[in-house]
């Protein structure tokens, strides 16, 4: 069972073969998804940082086979502030928003990123008027989308309607269509990857298909088109799991174009970021019960790329089916 964010933690980390002679700070920002050096370096001056019960020095060098005990305070909600960022609104009504998501804005604020985030405009452009179920730092978010996908997103305006939301998202009858450009040529037209996803037992900042301390995740895929070397993909989440998408095209052996965390560690430049988009969602209006569909269109930056396959494909003997 996951420890609450809102509750401090200690985290135990086995230092690996590979991470042998690390400095500290090093080590545990490249195993906590959410401390920076900085922070690191903080955690460790105030005496959090232990093997075997003593504390270390923030330059201390890991050596493979220690056991580092973290201690990470609960988090300290902090004011978030309005800020007058324009927002794609594609629905709203008293209850809630459907928002189009640009590709490089954060959903909420966090460490780092205390500002220009989702939160920031919604707070700007509803006032008081954002459900408070998701706390200071997340007023109205029902459900997330990482910062370098862009689409659609529901925000609710108050308590009534995120429950009721929420509890459709539970029972996955939200329905949860992306676009992606994949690397490689998927083979099957269209399939299923039934696969658990949990925590990557060697990195925390990733997820990854594993049976320990995991959930059931599923995500149907369909090919659009196929291209020289990649693949305009239909992906309908049946699960909602963090990076779930990222992860299991990941685990086909066709990870998302761009997305440096589960593909190549060399990127596409001009994506900037993972080639997914969150193009179409349904769901039952909270209040009314009436099914509401929304559809978006792919972003400049998705369509820029599929041109751009589609020269290349073109220039080499057409697409590839």
């Amino acid at each position: 069972m996951e420890t609450p964010l809102t509750m401090a933690r200690t985290e135990e980390l086995l230092v690996l073969p590979e991470e042998d002679g690390q400095r500290l700070d090093k080590f545990l920002s490249e195993r906590l998804e959410e401390l920076t050096r900085t922070a690191a370096e903080k955690l460790a001056i105030s005496g959090k940082v232990c093997k075997s019960g003593v504390a270390l020095s923030k330059s201390y060098k890991v050596r493979a086979g220690d056991c580092i005990a973290v201690t990470i305070p609960a988090p300290v909600e902090a004011e978030v502030l309005p800020e007058a960022i324009p927002l794609d609104i594609v629905y709203e009504d008293a209850d809630l928003l459907v928002v189009n998501k640009p590709k490089g804005m954060i959903v909420h604020p966090g460490a780092g990123n205390p500002s220009g985030t989702l939160v920031n405009a919604l707070l700007a452009h509803c006032g008081d008027s954002l459900s408070g179920i998701g706390g200071v730092i997340r007023p109205g978010i029902v459900h997330r989308i990482d910062k370098d996908t862009s689409g659609l997103l529901i925000v609710a305006k108050n308590d009534f309607a995120h429950v009721r939301l929420a509890e459709q998202i539970k029972a996955h009858s939200f329905t949860r269509e992306y676009e992606a450009v994949v690397y490689g040529n998927v083979k099957q037209d269209e399939g299923v990857i039934d696969a658990p996803i949990g925590r990557h037992p060697t990195d925390r900042k990733k997820m990854a298909v594993t049976e320990k301390n995991s959930r059931s995740a599923l995500t149907r895929f369909e090919v659009i088109a196929r291209y020289q070397g990649f693949t305009h993909v239909r992906l309908i989440l049946e699960t909602g799991r963090t990076h779930q998408i990222r992860v299991h095209m990941a685990y086909l052996g066709h990870p998302v174009a761009g997305d440096e965390r589960y593909g190549p560690k060399k990127g596409i430049r001009e994506l900037h970021g993972q080639c997914l988009h969150a193009k179409k969602i349904g769901f039952r209006h909270p209040r009314t019960g009436e099914w509401l569909d929304f559809d978006s269109e792919l972003p400049p930056y998705f369509q820029s790329f599929l041109e751009k396959l589609r020269r290349i494909s073109a220039s080499q003997g057409g697409d590839l089916g």
